[in-house]
């Protein structure tokens, strides 16, 4: 087995390392995954179960047909997670936001914006399936712009 160098693991963390970028609490997505998941399908139940009830009593084609309309009418409730990104995407976009903020020096910002990307191949995202989509597209603008900094 190959040792990897101090600057490959380095590499290998800014690509696959994840961070919670949703925007709230990395530990309550627990509890609130579970949550979001539960409350779409237990509304899905409760709309086919109200238009069932309708169907109680004597069959009528007429009436029938309406349950059918109202329930195949609305499109179901759906929930979907957010993928977390990856560590260099959010180092990168830390550092972009401290030089807009002023937070940082123009020229220090600028160069451990070139030393993150440097190592992390914002580039090739076909290469890389971690990097998720609204990562690359950021990137490749604010490369385009000359953004690096400002």
């Amino acid at each position: 087995m190959k040792h990897k160098t101090p600057q490959e693991k380095k590499r290998l963390s800014y690509v696959r390392d994840h961070r919670n970028n949703y925007g709230e609490n990395d530990k309550s997505s627990r509890k609130n995954i579970r949550r979001n998941k539960r409350f779409p399908n237990s509304a899905n139940r409760r709309h086919a179960q109200t238009a069932l009830t309708a169907l109680l009593g004597s069959p009528h084609e007429v009436r029938a047909d309406a349950v059918e309309e109202r329930m195949n009418g609305r499109r179901p409730k759906r929930w979907q997670k957010f993928p977390d990104a990856p560590l260099g995407a959010i180092v990168d976009g830390t550092l972009q936001h401290r030089a807009r903020m002023g937070t940082a020096e123009a020229e220090s910002a600028a160069a451990r914006l070139r030393s993150v990307r440097s190592r992390f191949d914002w580039m090739a995202p076909s290469g890389n399936p971690l990097l998720p989509p609204f990562a690359v597209r950021a990137v490749r603008s604010s490369l385009a712009e000359g953004r690096i900094g400002r």
